[in-house]
C-alpha cells in the first residue's frame, strides 16, 4: 500500500503491468529531464530525494523500537512469497546479532541482493560495528575469489549452495590469496571442515529467517572441528526454545519436532505477515512463534536442521529429510547442485525425486549415481526418480526454488529406477 514510488529510469517501463493503485508520486533515478512523466502519477527527478535543509512543516514523530521499520518478503522456496513487518528492534537485531564477529577492522563483503533482508541489513552491522562494507550485488562461484581479494574482504556471509558451489569448484589460483579470515556459512557446506581447511578460513553458522533474527548461533570454528549435517548451534540468550510436535507438544531430546521460539525483549520477531490475519495467527499460535523448520536437539543442547517441514517427504510410512538426500548427492564428485522432493506415488503419499544440476561439461549416469547412494542411506531414501538440468531455479538468495521443481512434476526427461529395472537390494545397506 506504498504511495510514494523511487524507480531507476530503466525501469520505468515495466510499472505498466503492475498493480500500484496507491501510489501518488514516483521519484524516477537517472533521467535528468523533469518532463518525463507518467499518465496518472506525480513525478521527480533524483533532485527530491537530495536533502534541502528546509524543516519539515509538520514535526517528524520520535521513532519507536516497535515501530515499522520496513516489508520484507519471504524467498518463497516452499510457496508464494509472505511480506514480512519488521520493526526497528527486529532490523536492529537481524544487523547486530547477525555478524556479532564483525570488528571495526573488517570489511564485510555482501553477494546479497538488497530487496532482501540478508542484505539489507547489513550496512547496519557495518556502522554498529565502525567495519566497511562492500556491494558485490551478485553471486557467482567463477568470480568470488576475485572479488574478495579485489576488494579486500575479511569478512562474508554464503547462504544455501553457495558454499558447496564454492567446495566443488575447481581450485584456483586467487582462492589462497585473500585476506578473508571468517565466513557466516548457512547453512554450513555438506563438509564444512574441508572448506574451511581448503580456503585456510574460519566459519561461523547461525539459524535465523526473514521473520526472526538469530535465536540460535554456534561458535566461530576452524578445519580442525566438524558437526553433522544441519549444525546451527545453541540456543543465544534471550531466547526460549521449543521443539514440538503437530500439536505443539515438546518432543523428547534427540526426536524430530518444529522450531518455535520467543523472545524476552518484545517486538523482536516479526508481529505479522503483511495483509495475511490468518498465516500470523496460525504462526503465533499458543504464544510461540513456529518457523515451520523441523530440528532435532541433542543432550548438550545443539540443535540440527533437518528439513522445512514443507519439503519433507512422506514414504510409505516414513518421514524422510529432503536435506540429508542431498547431502548424500552432493558427496557424488560429479554433482555441482541438487534438490529432493516428493512427488505424488501410486502408492499414495510420496515418491522421493531429485534434480541434479550435473559439474559443468560433466555427465552423470544415474545407474552409478545410485549405486553411490545404496549404501550410503536407508533403503527407503533412494530416490526413485532422477532428472538431470543445466541450472537448477533458484531465488535472488541462491536458494533452490522447489517449488518450482515441485510443480513441473515428472518432466518427459526424467529417469525412472523402477521403469529401468535398477533393482535396490537390501543386503548392501549397513
Amino acid at each position: 500500500e506504498s504511495s510514494l514510488l523511487i524507480v531507476h529510469q530503466t525501469l520505468v517501463g515495466r510499472l505498466g503491468g503492475l498493480d500500484i493503485e496507491h501510489v501518488r508520486k514516483i521519484v524516477i533515478v537517472g533521467h535528468e529531464e523533469p518532463s518525463l512523466g507518467i499518465a496518472g502519477y506525480e513525478c521527480f527527478t533524483d533532485d527530491a530525494l537530495a536533502p534541502t535543509g528546509v524543516e519539515p512543516k509538520q514535526p517528524v514523530p520520535e521513532l519507536e523500537p516497535w515501530d515499522v521499520h520496513a516489508i520484507f518478503y519471504t524467498s518463497g522456496t516452499t510457496g508464494p512469497s509472505k511480506g514480512v513487518t519488521c520493526t526497528h528492534v527486529h532490523t536492529w537485531y537481524m544487523a547486530v546479532g547477525g555478524l556479532p564477529f564483525l570488528r571495526e577492522s573488517d570489511r564485510f563483503m555482501s553477494p546479497s541482493a538488497y530487496f532482501h533482508i540478508a542484505g539489507a541489513y547489513v550496512p547496519w552491522a557495518a556502522i554498529f560495528h565502525g567495519a566497511s562494507m562492500a556491494i558485490v550485488g551478485e553471486f557467482r562461484s567463477r568470480e568470488f575469489w576475485s572479488q574478495i581479494q579485489r576488494t579486500h574482504t575479511t569478512a562474508t556471509i554464503v547462504i544455501g549452495a553457495m558454499a558447496d558451489f564454492l567446495l566443488k569448484a575447481p581450485p584456483q589460483a586467487d582462492e589462497h590469496n585473500h585476506q578473508l579470515r571468517i565466513i557466516n556459512q548457512q547453512p554450513l557446506a555438506h563438509d564444512a571442515a574441508a572448506f574451511a581447511r581448503r580456503f585456510n578460513v574460519q566459519l561461523y553458522t547461525q539459524f535465523d529467517s526473514t521473520e526472526l533474527g538469530p535465536a540460535l548461533a554456534s561458535e566461530v570454528f576452524d578445519g580442525h572441528q566438524s558437526f553433522p549435517p544441519g549444525y546451527c548451534g545453541r540456543v543465544r540468550d534471550g531466547f526460549e526454545v521449543r521443539l514440538v510436535d503437530s500439536n505443539d507438544q515438546e518432543v523428547p531430546i534427540g526426536q524430530i519436532g518444529e522450531y518455535t521460539v520467543r523472545s524476552e525483549l518484545p517486538w523482536i520477531i516479526t508481529p505479522a505477515y503483511f495483509g495475511m490475519p490468518e498465516a500470523t495467527a496460525a504462526a503465533w499460535r499458543n504464544g510461540w512463534f513456529h518457523t515451520g523448520d523441523a530440528f532435532r536437539c541433542d543432550e548438550a543442547g545443539n540443535y540440527y536442521f533437518v528439513d522445512r517441514i514443507k519439503d519433507t517427504i512422506r514414504r510409505r510410512g516414513e518421514n524422510i529429510s529432503s536435506m540429508e538426500v542431498e547431502q548424500e548427492i552432493l558427496a557424488y564428485p560429479e554433482v555441482s547442485a541438487v534438490a529432493a522432493y516428493g512427488v505424488p506415488s501410486e502408492h499414495g503419499e510420496d515418491e522421493v525425486m531429485v534434480t541434479i544440476e550435473p559439474k559443468m561439461g560433466k555427465t552423470i549416469d544415474p545407474f552409478q549415481l545410485l549405486e553411490f547412494l545404496i549404501v550410503r542411506m536407508a533403503h527407503f531414501m533412494v530416490p526413485r526418480y532422477v532428472r538431470f538440468i543445466q541450472t537448477l531455479p533458484r531465488s535472488a538468495t541462491d536458494k533452490i526454488q522447489k517449488a518450482e521443481l515441485r510443480s513441473e512434476g515428472i518432466t518427459p526427461d526424467t529417469w525412472d529406477r523402477v521403469v529401468a529395472g535398477f533393482q535396490i537390494k537390501r543386503t548392501t545397506v549397513p
